[in-house]
């Protein structure tokens, strides 16, 4: 079965190329900031031309929102409004204005209820302090050996794990890298790989074995087979720290929109490291939950899990932090994913709490 998998390698750059990897997740926030800015314009116009009583077949022809369109725009206006834009690969102008394209059209399905879900709301400017990230369609990217990926205009980079898993299917012929995405996180750099890749999931060890998932804040899970999976409770234990932490934040010079004042470099010493605990809480919460649908998926032939309202649940404060921790929802979408099944609904006996919904059956 032929799937789009993502194999994701922690980078270890020399400082001239996190120079470069900045500057281009910086082009990519640029051309995106530029593109919003020329699309509100736009808007702003016309609404303003309506309001004067202007007619339609009359008003400034609108921009488009189409990924293509901004980019001939931005052709055509890189060379007064960025006269340095040759120093970044296109790719990463071209991301931006992809993820403009994208932004603008979740936010006209949900205005015109074409999307289903919550509300999107219309894109903001991105500040310099937002995620670092910069994707690659086209150019010479790809793995170099076990131990180098290549990037366009950033060279060979070192990687700080091996790459041998997904070498091995690139070598078999099994996979096809489509694209990379660099990323920041936590200090860290990361390197992302979109793999069109041939996978033949094992079967279950116990194939007509049934399982229920009951999920809670006290336990982790609990197995129909009467099996006890505890809740490590990641966040609680680092949460003596991270209040150490905030508390000597507080008591720095942070910024301040209001009257344009920078952070010190300590207030920013401490927002690092703040930011690397919560990394660590979300990796080692990823991977036991991984751990967990892993073996569940490999042992069972049907897998029921509850469809839990968690977005419901959270608004109660005083469990929103434990419910938060678990991860419910993240644990429902890799045993989906991961056994690639029809996915049916269950009605639960009378009795159930205001937040339970029909139950999901994942089978293969």
């Amino acid at each position: 079965m032929i799937v789009l998998q993502a194999y994701r390698f922690a980078l270890d750059p020399t400082l001239a190329q996190v120079a470069v990897l900045r500057s281009h997740c910086g082009a990519q926030r640029y051309v995106f900031n530029w593109g919003l800015a020329l699309i509100k314009a736009n808007l702003g116009q016309r609404e303003a031309e309506k309001s004067y009583g202007v007619a339609d077949a009359e008003l400034t022809s609108s921009v488009q929102w189409s990924a293509y369109s901004l980019r001939k725009l931005w052709n055509q206006a890189k060379d007064a409004v960025a006269p340095w834009w040759a120093e970044n690969s296109k790719e990463a102008y071209s991301s931006g204005l992809a993820n403009l394209a994208t932004a603008l059209g979740n936010w006209n399905a949900s205005k015109t209820h074409k999307r289903k879900g919550a509300k999107v709301k219309f894109p903001r400017f991105k500040g310099k302090r937002a995620g670092l990230s910069c994707r690659f369609t086209t150019g010479a990217f790809g793995l170099v050996d076990r131990r180098h990926v290549q990037l366009p205009r950033i060279g060979v980079v070192r990687t700080h794990e091996s790459t041998r898993k997904l070498a091995r299917q690139v070598e078999r012929g099994t996979a096809r890298i489509r694209s990379a995405t660099i990323t920041q996180q936590g200090g860290r750099w990361f390197c992302s790989f979109s793999v069109e890749i041939d996978r033949h999931a094992p079967a279950p060890a116990r194939p007509d074995s049934v399982v229920g998932v009951d999920l809670g804040i006290k336990s982790l899970a609990v197995l129909s087979t009467g099996e006890v999976i505890a809740n490590p409770r990641h966040l609680d234990v680092m949460l003596r720290e991270l209040r150490r932490l905030q508390r000597q934040a507080a008591r720095r010079t942070g910024p301040d929109r209001r009257t344009r004042r920078a952070p010190s470099g300590r207030w920013l010493t401490t927002q690092t490291r703040i930011n690397r605990l919560h990394t660590a809480v979300a990796n080692a919460r990823r991977d036991g939950l991984h751990q967990l649908s892993t073996r569940l998926v490999r042992t069972h032939g049907t897998i029921v899990l509850e469809d839990l309202h968690v977005a419901g649940m959270l608004r109660n404060r005083s469990l929103a932090r434990h419910i938060a921790g678990v991860g419910m929802g993240e644990l429902r979408r890799q045993i989906t994913y991961k056994t690639g099944g029809p996915v049916a609904a269950f009605t639960w006996p009378t009795g159930g709490t205001r937040h339970r919904r029909p139950a999901r059956i994942v089978a293969r």
